[in-house]
């Protein structure tokens, strides 16, 4: 019994070590401030691959359509071929997503990435020869617009929108 209490009696002794209530709460109060710092910069970093992928989704039609019209039209990106072969006006050539899914140039199956929504049709649209615009609908006929996006948008890289000073001379 008496080593019973002498083990009981020997443990109030020692000085109980652990973190005390204040240390808790700062830890907390910083844990929030760096919370309140990350997650508006990690919406944005979000925010940005989605218009990334939509754009990548959006040269990917684009590029379908070059190759659309090189296969089926013999390369005139004039507009004086149509993409149903007939005769059209110089100046400007549009092709519709629809033509390009028909054909096999896109799978059956293409969605905007930021929202998941099924591209169905939409066109692109060439211009004197050089690309103008691609624009991606969901729905038949009319539908509604998931996005337009310029030659500006769709032909950039990464690369190209980096510019880095050339070294200076001494």
């Amino acid at each position: 019994m008496e080593a019973v209490m002498k083990k009981r009696f020997g443990r109030l002794g020692r000085e109980e070590k652990g973190f005390t209530l204040i240390e808790l709460l700062a830890v907390i109060v910083i844990i929030g401030i760096i919370a309140v710092i990350a997650v508006p910069l990690i919406s944005n970093v979000m925010n940005k691959s989605r218009d990334s992928a939509d754009v990548a989704t959006a040269k990917q039609v684009y590029d379908a359509a070059r190759l659309y019209v090189t296969n089926e039209l013999n390369g005139d990106f004039s507009g004086k071929t149509t993409e149903d072969g007939k005769e059209g006006t110089s100046g400007t050539l549009t092709i519709t997503v629809a033509a390009l899914k028909t054909k096999e140039y896109l799978d059956k199956e293409l969605y905007l990435p930021s929202n998941k929504k099924t591209i169905d049709n939409g066109t692109v649209v060439f211009k004197a020869g050089k690309l103008d615009s691609v624009e991606l609908t969901t729905g038949t006929g009319e539908g509604t617009k998931l996005g337009t996006f310029k030659s500006s948008e769709v032909l950039s890289s990464k690369k190209e929108e980096k510019t880095t000073a050339p070294p200076s001379g001494t």
